[in-house]
């Protein structure tokens, strides 16, 4: 059974009435019938929707502590996918995604591979690239030699970026 909200309605129980909650989530068929409600950004959880629709997510292991918002890089350790901080500063650690919520290694974070990271500040409306600060974003792309430079996406606002990879591109 799914999570109950505190949201409640009234319920016709063969002529009894009786107040049943709301569900923030679904467990599945045995949720067949009952009334969603919404979470507390007004949305839906993803676990309402037929799969394929919502969040192209994957929960991979955390190698490194990271904060919400980082820009992050999934990276293969001896056969198993991990997560860390994307950095231009190193070759192979370009962004593949964007934690929103901190993760304390080695839990699992939850990677979103696009959409919009609203857990950002500081940004300049425009192109955004990877940045030299371990899990940044900035508007300028990086110049120094072995700087990786890598278009991650778009800012919107000074708290909000719609994220995007491109290639990658190793600077000489």
């Amino acid at each position: 059974m799914g999570t109950a909200s505190s949201k409640k309605f009234i319920k016709n129980n063969a002529g009894t009435l009786t107040e049943e909650a709301a569900l923030l989530d679904s467990a599945g068929a045995g949720d067949a019938n009952k009334i969603p409600a919404l979470d507390a950004s007004g949305r839906l959880d993803s676990s309402f929707m037929p799969t394929g629709i919502g969040a192209d997510t994957a929960s991979l292991p955390s190698s490194e502590n990271l904060a919400a918002g980082d820009l992050v890089n999934v990276w293969n350790d001896a056969g198993t996918a991990k997560v860390r901080k994307a950095d231009a500063t190193t070759a192979g650690k370009e962004a593949h995604g964007f934690v929103l919520a901190a993760v304390t290694s080695p839990a699992n974070a939850t990677v979103y591979f696009e959409g919009t990271n609203a857990q950002v500040t500081g940004l300049t409306a425009g192109p955004l690239f990877l940045g030299t600060t371990a899990g940044a974003c900035v508007s300028t792309a990086p110049s120094g030699s072995g700087n990786v430079v890598q278009r991650v996406g778009l800012a919107t606002s000074a708290t909000s970026m719609n994220f995007e990879a491109a290639q990658p591109i190793v600077l000489a």
